[in-house]
């Protein structure tokens, strides 16, 4: 999937930290999420590549935080290849405090993060992954506003990856999918952050979509 002594990078919010060690304990250092679950499989793979995988999501993180600290989290650790998933709380942080990202900014800010990337490391290969929300808890009881509001910028992540030659990862059609297989909350146990079911969905897609987009370019 990757070349030889490939550096991945993870980025993004809390559906990316997944609780992941800061002091340099391998055994913690990609959390117990999706990233986690990719570096042990593509590692398991193809260990004769030495790929080598980083996770710097950051719990609670908007597209304006991760922004603030791109800089020492994202490009001063010169990765290969840069995976973003990002979106939820510029929502959620709307709802419960009226400190969200409107969809303008987001895609503003989110535009900037991939052009300075791109500047700075002109063959990275840049992921965008899709937000995703269910029905459940406080996302079913005021559903026609995430609905509404992450749909926009699920639009705005497509476009943006279309636009700057990103890879995007779908992934509301495969929660939404999975839903009809088992309850909404076996995959997202609030409406946006996964169980494990929902991590495994997450990382099975990630690793797809992403060699198969890989592929094309081949």
């Amino acid at each position: 999937m990757f070349p030889h002594h490939a550096t991945v990078l993870f980025q993004g919010d809390s559906i990316t930290d997944g609780n992941r060690g800061r002091d340099g304990d391998p055994n913690h250092d990609m959390g117990h999420g999706y990233a986690f679950a990719i570096a042990s499989l593509v590692g398991d793979q193809y260990p004769e590549r030495r790929i080598q995988f980083l996770n710097r999501g950051n719990s609670g993180d908007r597209v304006v935080d991760l922004y603030a600290r791109w800089r020492e989290d994202a490009l001063n650790l010169q990765p290969d290849v840069i995976s973003i998933l990002v979106g939820v709380n510029d929502l959620h942080r709307e709802f419960a405090n009226g400190s969200g990202v409107p969809a303008d900014r987001y895609e503003r800010v989110y535009r900037m993060l991939i052009e300075e990337s791109k500047a700075a490391l002109p063959d990275v290969t840049i992921v965008l992954c899709e937000p995703f929300i269910l029905p459940v808890g406080q996302v079913s009881a005021n559903w026609d506003a995430w609905h509404s509001g992450i749909r926009e910028r699920q639009q705005l992540v497509q476009q943006l990856a279309e636009q700057t030659g990103s890879i995007f990862v779908r992934l509301q059609a495969s929660f939404d999918a999975a839903a009809e297989l088992a309850p909404p909350e076996y995959w997202l146990w609030d409406g946006f952050h996964p169980t494990p079911a929902g991590h495994g969905l997450l990382a099975r897609e990630w690793m797809k979509q992403v060699a198969e987009a890989i592929a094309r370019t081949e």
